[in-house]
């Protein structure tokens, strides 16, 4: 069964960066699209960017888009978040989760039903 670690997270002033990872494990990762979720308290989860199988097709949500970059590296396992230009509102947990569509190679959708998760890494933008 797939499993999920992300990491990265922290405190960063207005206008800093981040690097999220989301490490891989015990399934075949390139089977999975992957998507970044986040989840401020008090606050709906939403859909920030998700990743195809092989990397050719992403998509953001428009409140990050300009700003956040999702990339992976299937040799490592692993899908990067890199957040630019923060503003305090992306202060939430993130999430990584993957969606399991061996059949469908440029394709990943935040409205699919993705049934793998991690556990989340918090990330904080305040001065």
């Amino acid at each position: 069964q797939l499993q999920l670690v992300e990491s990265g997270g922290g405190l960063v002033q207005p206008g800093g960066s981040l690097r999220l990872s989301c490490a891989a494990s015990g399934a075949t990762f390139d089977n999975y699209a992957i998507g970044w979720f986040r989840q401020a308290p008090g606050k709906e989860r939403e859909g920030v960017s998700c990743i195809s199988r092989g990397g050719d097709v992403t998509n953001y949500a428009d409140s990050v888009k300009g700003r956040f970059t999702i990339s992976r590296d299937n040799r490592k396992n692993t899908v990067y978040l890199e957040l630019n230009s923060l503003k305090p509102e992306d202060t939430a947990v993130y999430y990584c989760a993957a969606n399991f569509i061996p059949y469908l190679t440029n394709y990943c959708a935040l409205s699919r039903t993705f049934g793998y998760w991690g556990q989340g890494t918090q990330v904080t933008v305040s001065s």
